[in-house]
């Protein structure tokens, strides 16, 4: 079984993500709940690692795209 999706595609959502989590963390810090930013990074992290880590565990990445060829 292979996981469709390519690298670019899961970097895209990482990097969405992961500003999604920060805006959070400033507006939580602008009412006053102050969050650290190295267990936030460290969160990020392991995120990215987990997610490489399940799509290469389920078959790897797409890389050549699937469509119509050529007659």
């Amino acid at each position: 079984m292979s996981v469709d999706i390519s690298r670019g595609g899961l970097l895209v959502t990482l990097a969405i993500f992961g500003v999604i989590v920060y805006e959070l963390r400033t507006v939580l810090d602008f009412i006053g709940i102050e969050l650290p930013i190295i267990p936030y990074m460290a969160a990020v992290f392991v995120l990215a690692g987990a997610s490489v880590w399940y799509v290469t565990l389920k078959g790897g990445w797409r890389t050549e795209p699937e469509g119509d060829r050529p007659a």
